[in-house]
């Protein structure tokens, strides 16, 4: 019998606050289920700068997750947006 694999972090169950989950909807959900409708959402906004697709450019509702309305470079959007993420609890209460 083959061990089963342990899922990766990426795919652990995570938590959303209240500002992320007016962009990707509720949790818990897998990091990379956040990434990408993260994504769908700024491409569906178009809200990728014009000369510089690495850079996004926060509408209203991403900008409270980010914390800034100014143009962010996309690789360090994506520490902004863990604050926003914390690991679902299992236990019961």
């Amino acid at each position: 019998m083959s061990k089963e694999k342990k899922p990766s972090a990426f795919m652990k169950p995570v938590q959303v606050s209240d500002a992320l989950s007016e962009i990707v909807g509720h949790g818990p959900m897998a990091r990379t289920e956040v990434t990408k409708k993260l994504w769908d959402y700024i491409k569906k906004h178009k809200l990728q700068a014009h000369d510089n697709k690495r850079n996004i450019v926060p509408d209203q509702k991403l900008a409270k997750v980010l914390g800034s309305s100014q143009p962010i470079d996309m690789f360090k959007m994506t520490s902004k947006i863990s604050k926003h993420l914390k690991e679902a609890e299992l236990a019961h209460r």
